[in-house]
């Protein structure tokens, strides 16, 4: 197995170590407590099996560390659709849970997710899901 040819500078390690204290997501996390073993000596293999990286996703995250800093350990912008739902949206719709549904024509004194769809589309003529719906409050609000 070949050795990495890298050369981390002398204040890396209380670099990651600052990252980890700072970083909410947990993949981020895991990733830098992988590279700050790496960068304290141990092997790439035994830090791969001990985490449960692949030896090759651990590389990869290594080499950027050691040629980006911690942001080479975030995640980088996928491609693909962008989300229907603005942040704009997003408060359009806790408003409209504030208010009563009679008001908006539906059928019952309580929200369903369906009828906050169905009433969010006709008022701003984005069509979300019912989940989409429920994964926007249960964010933001207390959802079940």
């Amino acid at each position: 197995m070949l050795t990495l040819k890298l050369h981390f500078p002398d204040d890396a390690l209380s670099t990651i170590d600052t990252f980890l204290k700072q970083t909410k997501e947990a993949r981020v996390f895991r990733r830098a407590q992988a590279v700050r073993q790496v960068v304290k000596g141990q092997r790439l293999q035994t830090v791969s099996d001990t985490l449960q990286f692949t030896y090759s996703a651990l590389r990869k995250w290594v080499y950027r560390f050691a040629s980006q800093g911690t942001p080479g350990l975030v995640d980088r912008p996928r491609s693909g659709r962008p989300p229907k739902l603005t942040c704009a949206l997003e408060q359009h719709l806790n408003r409209l849970v504030d208010q009563d549904p009679l008001q908006h024509g539906a059928l019952s004194s309580q929200w369903s997710y369906r009828e906050l769809a169905t009433v969010l589309a006709s008022e701003t003529g984005v069509q979300l899901g019912r989940e989409s719906v429920r994964g926007v409050l249960k964010k933001t609000r207390i959802a079940k």
